[in-house]
């Protein structure tokens, strides 16, 4: 029974010290509440401050915007109309240099060919029994047999039979060129995009069939301005900022001519192929520029609207143990997501209002918050 009352001494006590201290607390804590408010003024707001740091050869990071794309990207079809008899791959497919793609009925080329060769075999036992006639002729001319005119027209036909021995032969010739491109093979090696026919079709002369990319060689081309392409360095890498991941990819050339309309001059980059990027993503250049004059940054929060263009930021001014609000006029030079680069009548070093400056007003009394302090 006594240790039960010892316990309940013992909550007794630390539960009055607890108020006691509490007391104690919110009393100090009050005690400067109770005479600002006994001055008239409500007591400082803490606020979030940005310490002013002049810099004279900033650097900004610009971004321009680009898409990747092949090197090469060829609607693929046939030269000369026909059936189409097969097509042998299908959108997604990785295809090598001289691969066969699709193909035309050939029966038609064939039977030309047949006919072709067989014109070409005529013609050559015509060649043969007109070179065998010259020579007999030539043994009759050295006897005195016959005259030189008769021996001339026997040349002069063998010559002929030999010309037509060539043609038929250059018309086999043709018409094997013909049946070549019944074929559609791979320009290059790439992926398959699309395919726009399938067996049975009849194809037109160039009516695309197939489209396919080229996956060993990506670029970007990007419209820059002026100033910066002279700035880019033939072969050397460039940071990007890419939809699947950043990258970096090799400066190859501009094409030296300013687009009237964007007033930019296209600059070409290559992709390497350890590089993990796809084809048709929006790809964006990230180059660091200098602003070109002295300054300092402050974040977007800490800058409110003025007069004629210009911005204006809280200073602020020390005052016994507390800061009053001071504005100033600043100009924003370069602007960023999350910050600005600015100028003006603030010193290096100062403190201005971070954020929240739509909860003061100019000459307020406020203090730092928890954490900040004075230097």
């Amino acid at each position: 029974m006594l240790a039960k009352r010892l316990r309940i001494g013992a909550g007794t006590i630390v539960a009055v010290s607890a108020v006691v201290l509490a007391a104690s607390v919110f009393g100090v804590s009050g005690w400067r509440a109770e005479a600002n408010l006994a001055e008239g003024t409500p007591p400082p707001m803490p606020v979030a401050a940005h310490r002013v740091s002049y810099e004279d050869n900033a650097l900004i990071q610009e971004r321009f915007p680009g898409v990747v794309s092949a090197r090469r990207q060829s609607a693929l079809g046939f030269q000369q109309g026909g059936l189409i008899e097969d097509v042998l791959v299908d959108v997604g497919d990785v295809v090598t240099a001289g691969q066969a793609l699709a193909r035309l009925d050939t029966r038609t080329h064939q039977a030309q060919i047949a006919a072709a060769d067989a014109q070409t075999r005529e013609a050559a036992a015509q060649t043969a029994l007109a070179r065998d006639t010259q020579e007999r002729q030539r043994v009759l001319l050295e006897r005195g047999h016959i005259s030189q005119q008769r021996f001339d027209e026997v040349v002069t036909s063998a010559d002929a039979a030999q010309a037509r021995q060539n043609a038929a032969a250059a018309s086999a010739d043709a018409m094997r060129v013909q049946l070549d491109l019944t074929m559609i093979e791979a320009p290059y090696e790439g992926v398959i995009t699309a395919r726009l026919s399938d067996e049975g079709a009849i194809a037109s002369p160039g009516a695309p069939i197939l489209e396919i990319v080229e996956t060993g060689a990506r670029e970007v081309r990007i419209g820059l301005p002026a100033s910066i392409i002279g700035s880019l360095v033939d072969g050397q890498h460039y940071s990007f900022e890419g939809e699947s991941g950043d990258f970096s990819a090799v400066f190859r050339s501009n094409t030296g001519l300013m687009d009237r309309q964007t007033r930019t001059v296209a600059a070409v980059f290559d992709i390497p192929a350890d590089q993990s990027v796809i084809i048709g993503e929006i790809a964006r250049l990230v180059v660091e520029t200098p602003v070109g004059t002295s300054g300092f940054w402050v974040p977007t929060d800490a800058l409110s609207e003025s007069r004629r263009g210009l911005w204006s930021v809280f200073i602020l001014q020390p005052e016994q143990n507390d800061y009053r609000l001071e504005a100033r006029v600043v100009e924003a030079i370069r602007v960023e997501a999350d910050r600005v680069f600015v100028r003006g009548a603030v010193a290096d070093g100062e403190y201005i209002l971070a954020a929240g400056l739509q909860r003061v007003t100019t000459g307020q009394l406020v203090a730092l918050q928890a954490g900040e302090e004075a230097e």
